[in-house]
């Protein structure tokens, strides 16, 4: 299983990708906006929205490619590693 991860804090990507791993899921983490991040977000299983640490610009063109390639969002307010271990149980079944 592949996720995208928009949003969430600079010093917590290693962390981010270390849970997504124990999961058995494969992440690719987005903290900034990057000029073709419609390009890197790819053919995801998932997106998950860090809605508290992220801009409404980034939301708006991440949310945009994801309804474009039919990818789930999963919208989150916290950018907690508990929160996303919640998310990740919950889609993983």
């Amino acid at each position: 299983m592949s996720i995208v991860i928009i949003g969430g804090n600079d010093c917590m990507v290693c962390r981010y990708k270390e849970i997504c791993k124990e999961y058995g899921c494969k992440a690719k983490v987005f903290t900034q906006m990057t000029c073709d991040l419609k390009n890197q977000i790819g053919n995801s299983d998932l997106m998950v929205l860090f809605t508290s640490t992220v801009s409404h610009k980034m939301v708006h063109s991440a949310t945009q490619e994801a309804v474009r390639k039919k990818i789930p969002i999963a919208r989150v307010h916290s950018s907690s590693a508990h929160a996303l271990k919640k998310v990740l149980e919950e889609y993983k079944q």
